[in-house]
C-alpha cells in the first residue's frame, strides 16, 4: 500500500514555493499523513494526480474497494470550510465527503468518473446551462453560527487594499476601485437572500462524475446566491484577451444563467465586476504581480455592464 506513496520533486516545489515555510513543513509530514489515512480507512493508493501546488491529491480505494480520493493539505481554515461545506452540501451538485480529519488537512472524497472538468465542454452555451444547474442543485439555507465567512467579509479586502496603500489604490486604476467598492456597498445592502454557495465555482470546479455534474473545492461562503456566478464569468482564461468576442460571450451566458435561475443580469453582471476587481487587489495581497487578466476581465465586464 504504501509502494505509489512516492512525492515528486514537482510537487515539493510547487508546495514549497506557493506556502513558504508551511509548504516545507507540510512535505515534511506528508509520509505520516499518508500512513495515518491508509491505516485508518484501509486505503490501496494510487500515484498522486499531476501539476499538484497547494494540497496533495491522489486516488486510490477503500477497504471495500470503492473508489476514492485523498486530499492532503494545511490544516487551515480554508480546508475546514471545504470539509463543512461538502458535510452540508451533502453529495447535492457537489462530491460527496466520506470522511474527514480536518485538523489534520485530511479530506477522504468519492471518486469523480470520467472527472474531466467542465473546460473540456467545447460549446459554451451547454457549458454554461450546466453550471446553472449544478449551482441550483448545491445552495442550501445557510447555518446558524457557522465556520464560513461572509460575503460582506469577503468584501473587506477593499479596505485592506486601501490601508495598504495609505488611502490610495497602488497599481490598479482608482475609478474601477472606486466604482467597486461603491457597487459592492449597494449589492450588500439589497440583498435579501443568504445561502450556502461555493464561493469559487468556475469551470475547473465543476466536474463530471457518471451523467451528472458536480462541485468540487468548495471555499464554502455564506451570502447572496447572485454573487455564485462571479466566478464562472470572470474564470475564463484567454477570453479576455479579445474584448468584443469577451463581451458577446458574456452577454449569452448572462442570458442563459437568467433562463436558468431567475436572476436579474444587471446584478449577476455588477457582482462580477466587483469581483473581477477584487480578485487583482488579491493577487498583490498574495505577493503575486500577474493582477493584469483580473483587470482585462474587470474591464470588459464594466463596460459590458454600462450598456445594460
Amino acid at each position: 500500500m504504501l509502494s505509489n506513496m512516492k512525492i515528486s520533486a514537482q510537487f515539493m516545489r510547487a508546495v514549497q514555493d506557493n506556502l513558504g515555510e508551511q509548504g516545507k513543513a507540510l512535505v515534511e509530514k506528508l509520509p505520516a499523513l499518508l500512513s495515518l489515512s491508509i491505516e485508518r480507512w484501509g486505503l490501496n493508493l494510487d500515484a498522486p494526480f499531476t501539476n499538484l501546488t497547494f494540497n496533495y491529491v491522489t486516488p486510490g480505494r477503500d477497504r471495500v474497494g470503492n473508489e476514492v480520493v485523498l486530499k492532503i493539505g494545511l490544516p487551515t481554515k480554508e480546508l475546514q470550510s471545504e470539509a463543512e461545506a461538502l458535510k452540508l452540501f451533502k453529495g447535492r451538485g457537489a462530491i460527496r465527503l466520506i470522511d474527514a480529519l480536518p485538523e489534520e488537512g485530511i479530506l477522504l472524497l468519492e471518486r469523480a468518473r470520467p472527472g474531466h472538468s467542465l473546460v473540456s465542454e467545447v460549446d459554451d452555451a451547454q457549458a454554461t446551462m450546466i453550471a446553472a444547474l449544478t449551482m441550483k442543485n448545491l445552495w442550501v439555507d445557510a447555518p446558524a453560527d457557522s465556520l464560513f465567512p461572509s460575503v460582506a467579509d469577503w468584501m473587506k479586502g477593499f479596505e485592506r487594499l486601501r490601508v495598504r496603500f495609505n488611502g490610495g489604490t497602488g497599481p490598479l486604476p482608482e475609478n474601477l476601485v472606486s466604482e467597486a467598492e461603491s457597487l459592492a456597498k449597494e449589492l450588500l445592502a439589497s440583498s435579501t437572500t443568504s445561502k450556502l454557495l461555493h464561493g469559487d465555482l468556475h469551470q475547473d470546479n465543476i466536474v463530471q462524475s457518471g451523467e451528472n455534474w458536480v462541485a468540487i473545492d468548495p471555499k464554502g461562503l455564506i451570502g447572496d446566491p447572485v454573487y455564485e456566478v462571479g466566478a464562472f464569468l470572470r474564470n475564463s482564461g484567454s477570453l479576455y484577451e479579445d474584448a468584443n468576442n469577451a463581451a458577446e460571450t458574456v452577454i449569452k451566458r448572462l442570458n442563459i444563467f437568467e433562463e436558468h435561475l431567475g436572476f436579474s443580469k444587471d446584478r449577476m453582471l455588477t457582482w462580477a465586476f466587483v469581483q473581477a476587481v477584487l480578485s487583482a487587489w488579491w493577487v498583490i495581497e498574495d505577493g503575486g504581480s500577474t493582477f493584469e487578466p483580473a483587470l482585462k476581465c474587470a474591464q470588459v465586464l464594466r463596460e459590458v455592464l454600462s450598456k445594460t
